[in-house]
């Protein structure tokens, strides 16, 4: 009898189980979110949503069965009145816990959490990476990115929207493209089709194009979609995949197509990473593609841009660039890019696979970047941001051209001065320094003259933010050689945010980002130091918060 008792328990345990593993939730959407409780504990299982019985999305997520970690949302106003049924193939008890709201579950600490950016761009829930499709269009700068809404962790690539009328006070927009039946959506860029060459414009309005890499567990394919109301709703194209070039190259790495009309040739061009580096791909209709040329030693993420060396538009060079933000320089004929001299880096850090904004208009003929800061946000519901916007320019230098780069005239209107001085030691400046409690963010200008051929610079709570070793010829360890390569003196321009900071050495020649790691230890704020140095002078600024 014993034996039979135990085998009911285990089949009313393997029946209880069975149940919670298949049960679905069925809900009539009446509310703008549909909040979902997230635990890191819990692995990760697929969640599917069918509407009126047609599939509307299936995604990875970590469901919480008990406390959630946080919650994370999903905005149903294109839903609105019909029924929505969830089906999830792990532990179905999380499913209880979702709840309808025209509120997202902690909208009201919403961009004042703790480790929250106040100057830099994250999104309100989720990973986000790669910034992607950087345009201008009437207005408005675009910023969509690699993204996962269902969990501060890398899964269910998808590209987030932002919105800007500055580059510097976002809006978060509903996820542009989500994944399909053919895989996850990966990098690339958008174009405004003015001429009509794919056919999709609709009257008096162009297509905002965006071509763009699929990733499925096999092979990595180029696509397609497009936007006729500035960006806020997309069509995916029925003929996808553009290009297929996983044979051709024998290796599934061939993503991230960077996309720009060549008005001498009057064609497109794509800059495409295809295994060991960059290739060049012509069109004319954006749909048809042929393959033109191929250049080796990059990875990932490319770009490819003409800027006017000093300024002078009669003499320009074209900057070929990869992800891990090293460049080259040389020229290109709209079908072949030779190399000149390379490769250089103007920045290093945090920074990877920056993107710049196309379509900027003939009165704004600026080359802006931003780039992704892989910087932490511990405890956060979120993680990841978004770098400053920065202007990118060729200055003659000693060595040739080279890039530089400094944040754009828009960041001015954040920082307010409330402290500078000059000519003092260290000390002396570390004791002006006192008063100033603003910790959480700031803005610093400094030049500093050394007296040794020592190394001297900035810390902020133990931690060197500027470390000039003029002996080694090293900015904070990487390899820096000045202009003026006598020079005692290094300027920097210090960005301190809550969880990372960014520094542009001598007007942007070189630059570096890193996360905030504070020394347990130490209780002093900013503190200049060095062996008998001169700050020649300091200026420092409060920093307003770009949410509302």
């Amino acid at each position: 009898m014993k034996s039979v008792g135990k085998l009911v328990l285990l089949f009313l345990f393997v029946w209880i189980r069975g149940s919670l593993q298949a049960q679905n939730l069925s809900i009539t959407i009446t509310k703008r979110y549909l909040n979902l409780p997230v635990s890191q504990a819990q692995s990760r299982k697929t969640m599917q949503f069918t509407i009126q019985g047609k599939p509307e999305r299936s995604f990875k997520i970590r469901l919480a069965t008990d406390k959630p970690d946080y919650w994370v949302f999903c905005d149903m106003t294109a839903h609105q009145g019909k029924t929505l049924t969830i089906s999830y193939d792990g532990n179905s008890e999380g499913l209880a816990k979702i709840y309808q709201d025209d509120k997202i579950a902690g909208q009201d600490s919403l961009y004042t959490e703790k480790n929250r950016p106040q100057y830099h761009f994250s999104s309100r829930r989720g990973w986000i990476n790669d910034p992607n499709g950087m345009i201008f269009y009437e207005g408005e700068y675009h910023l969509f990115y690699q993204h996962n809404p269902y969990e501060r962790d890398w899964e269910n690539m998808s590209w987030g929207h932002a919105v800007s009328r500055d580059m510097i006070h976002w809006e978060e927009l509903p996820t542009a493209l989500s994944p399909d039946s053919l895989g996850t959506m990966f990098s690339g860029s958008t174009v405004i089709d003015y001429a009509n060459t794919a056919g999709f414009n609709r009257g008096n309005t162009p297509a905002m194009i965006a071509i763009f890499t699929v990733d499925n567990p096999d092979k990595q394919i180029q696509c397609m979609a497009y936007s006729l109301d500035k960006g806020r709703t997309w069509t995916k194209y029925a003929k996808n995949p553009l290009i297929d070039s996983k044979a051709k190259w024998n290796s599934k790495d061939t993503r991230d197509p960077r996309v720009f009309w060549y008005k001498p040739g009057n064609h497109w061009v794509m800059v495409l990473n295809e295994r060991d580096g960059h290739s060049i791909y012509t069109s004319k209709n954006l749909k048809e593609w042929t393959y033109q040329s191929h250049v080796t030693g990059f990875w990932e993420c490319p770009d490819l841009f003409e800027l006017p060396v000093d300024g002078d538009k009669r003499k320009t060079k074209w900057v070929m660039y990869g992800a891990s933000a090293t460049y080259m320089i040389g020229a290109f004929d709209g079908k072949t890019f030779t190399p000149e001299s390379g490769k250089h880096y103007y920045t290093t850090g945090s920074i990877y696979a920056a993107q710049t904004f196309a379509n900027m208009p003939d009165s704004d003929p600026r080359r802006i970047q931003i780039g992704w800061g892989r910087i932490s946000q511990p405890g956060m519901p979120f993680n990841n941001q978004m770098l400053l916007p920065t202007e990118l320019k060729l200055r003659t230098t000693k060595n040739g051209p080279r890039l530089v780069s400094v944040p754009v005239k828009e960041t001015e209107s954040l920082f307010s001065l409330v402290q500078q001085a000059g000519d003092l030691n260290a000390e002396e400046a570390n004791e002006r320094l006192k008063s100033f409690k603003e910790l959480d963010r700031f803005r610093l200008t400094t030049t500093l003259k050394l007296s040794h051929a020592t190394s001297a610079g900035v810390s902020l709570f133990g931690q060197r933010i500027l470390d000039y070793d003029l002996n080694a010829n090293r900015v904070n360890g990487v390899f820096y050689s000045p202009e003026d390569m006598t020079s005692m003196e290094v300027t920097a321009d210090i960005y301190v945010d809550r969880t990372s900071i960014e520094v542009f050495i001598d007007g942007g020649a070189y630059s570096y980002s890193l996360e905030r790691k504070p020394v347990s230890t130490a209780k002093e704020g900013i503190q200049f130091w060095g062996n008998r140095i001169d700050v020649k002078r300091f200026n420092l600024y409060t920093a307003k918060s770009i949410w509302k």
